[in-house]
């Protein structure tokens, strides 16, 4: 009788499967591929967020949601919020989520460039952003990642107070809540060690447990996140911590590529929170052959992934053309190359590379 029964719900399993193949043309489900209803203004009725797979954990390599099952994260990352804050809006989110296909956003505070965070930047002002983005994200149902977008400042250690204060006033805030990642530190670089980054995410990760103790943590690696060989030779001591890897397609080919690769089989968590299919600079001519090989990887590894960048800014890893005057609702028209193919690629549009 057990054997009947769990025939039955084979069958019935299957049919639903079939059903769903035919709805979305065929197109092959890949492990944490989700679609999002098209008009839901709630997460209530969308199956590829926090509602339906709650809180994310950290295991072995893989990102995994509440029930266990391997998970990807991926969408767009925001520019710079103090420079372009009229893209952190719930319509833009929504046309990200419905239109986009994507189920996460990253929010990127810069924190020493010109107006950035520690800098000369309203504080107040950036936080109400920040706050306000993760609202409009969770009331879509989506996850967000609140990027401490270290770049200019170079070694993390030379704001580590004021991420402190930061953290530890978010991770207060949003204790309660599934659908928050934090990203402590995005680039450290120009020879910032690992060794000093250590120390940093040693005295910044105990503040966000204070408040939260299993949210999901990305943490920089040395050389604009692409030694990622080094935390897997000295690992951090904490659960629910990935490790980010960059890449920008132009710059970034096999040899990053091969190097990930052997961190992964060898059960480092990784996380691609930035990367752009043009040069590392975000200019440059797009590459959309080792973009491709880049998302044969993702897809591989089921490895959750944020594009840079959600802003008109008249550069080529900008997904909107610096004439589109629109904050949401765009049409490919108001698409530049980059945005074009990463919608495809979230969409499951190119049959080259990762089909979702």
């Amino acid at each position: 009788m057990d054997r009947l029964l769990g025939l039955g719900r084979w069958i019935r399993k299957a049919a639903v499967m079939a059903a769903a193949a035919f709805l979305f043309l065929a197109v092959p489900l890949q492990a944490g591929m989700v679609w999002a209803r098209e008009g839901t203004e709630d997460g209530g009725a969308y199956t590829g967020g926090y509602k339906a797979h709650g809180a994310l954990q950290v295991q072995g390599a893989d990102l995994v949601d509440a029930k266990g099952e391997k998970f990807q994260l991926y969408g767009m990352s925001t520019h710079g919020i103090a420079w372009f804050p009229q893209y952190v809006n719930k319509e833009a989110f929504k046309t990200l989520r419905d239109d986009w296909k994507s189920n996460c956003v990253r929010l990127a505070l810069y924190t020493d460039e010109y107006n950035g965070y520690c800098s000369g930047g309203n504080q107040e002002e950036l936080k109400k952003l920040v706050e306000d983005g993760v609202s409009y994200a969770t009331e879509l149902g989506m996850y967000v990642i609140v990027d401490w977008h270290v770049l200019n400042d170079r070694n993390p250690n030379v704001h580590k107070e004021e991420a402190q204060r930061f953290f530890d006033e978010m991770a207060e805030k949003w204790k309660n809540q599934e659908n928050v990642l934090y990203e402590i530190c995005n680039e450290p670089n120009s020879g910032a060690t690992w060794e000093e980054i250590k120390s940093y995410a040693d005295q910044i990760i105990p503040v966000i447990r204070k408040h939260d103790s299993d949210a999901v943590i990305i943490v920089g690696t040395p050389a604009w996140s692409q030694d990622v060989e080094q935390a897997l030779n000295d690992p951090l001591q904490y659960g629910n911590v990935m490790y980010a890897l960059h890449f920008y397609a132009g710059t970034h080919t096999e040899w990053l590529r091969d190097r990930a690769e052997a961190c992964i089989r060898q059960g480092l968590p990784l996380f691609i929170s930035e990367f752009g299919m043009c040069d590392a600079s975000g200019n440059g001519a797009n590459n959309f052959e080792q973009a491709g090989k880049w998302m044969e990887l993702i897809e591989t590894y089921h490895l959750s992934y944020c594009c840079w960048n959600l802003a008109n800014k008249n550069e080529t890893s900008s997904v909107l053309k610096p004439e589109c005057t629109k904050i949401s609702g765009w049409d490919e028209a108001d698409l530049s190359e980059a945005g074009k193919w990463i919608r495809q690629q979230f969409r499951g549009e190119n049959r080259r590379g990762f089909i979702r």
